[in-house]
């Protein structure tokens, strides 16, 4: 199980991300957090290059910050629809945008794992398909007042508020969450032995 392959390892998660944070707390996991704070450059169109790239990035960016023996845990999640890159909004008015396309629809969301553990790096990904009810314009301004779109890539959060627009998921709920755990698990599998 994971909390007992790492129970002896200090562990940093690359992120800021609070949602990530409650996702190591229920999987056992005692973490300190390093925001990696590099720019997030999208240098790639494809998601799953995307996001592996950019975990890989948070996750080097924080191992010259720590000791080398530190398990340092890195994700970076997008929403991908009609063929395009979907990441957080920039504005309620991106946001309500977002919400529109995704309203009714099928989209799916991305999150790239990377792992550093002793000059080592693994890096992954897995993909879950969301369909999402049809929004009314209010819907999408009362759910736009929460704020809770604003730091979320395809401007969601299926755990809070977002929830009620979810018709359907295949694939892994915690991916959508912004933290897929069964991936996480399979890579610590070939990293930590």
């Amino acid at each position: 199980m994971i909390h007992t392959m790492l129970n002896d390892k200090k562990i940093v998660l690359a992120s800021a991300s609070p949602r990530r944070k409650v996702i190591m707390d229920q999987i056992g996991l005692n973490v300190l957090q390093i925001p990696a704070n590099i720019p997030e450059i999208r240098i790639s169109d494809n998601p799953r290059v995307l996001v592996k790239a950019l975990a890989k990035e948070k996750a080097l960016a924080v191992a010259e910050r720590v000791d080398a023996d530190c398990v340092i845990i890195a994700a970076d999640t997008v929403v991908y629809f009609n063929k395009e890159i979907l990441e957080k909004p920039h504005s309620e008015m991106q946001a309500a945008d977002f919400l529109m396309q995704l309203s009714g629809n099928i989209h799916y969301v991305y999150t790239g794992i990377a792992i550093h553990y002793k000059k080592s790096i693994i890096c992954d990904y897995t993909k879950s398909l969301v369909q999402f009810k049809e929004l009314s314009a209010r819907e999408i301004d009362e759910y736009i007042q929460t704020k809770e779109p604003m730091d979320k890539a395809g401007a969601y959060g299926i755990q809070g508020y977002g929830s009620q627009f979810v018709n359907k998921i295949s694939g892994c709920y915690f991916n959508v969450m912004g933290f897929p755990v069964s991936l996480f698990y399979d890579m610590l599998k070939k990293i930590i032995k």
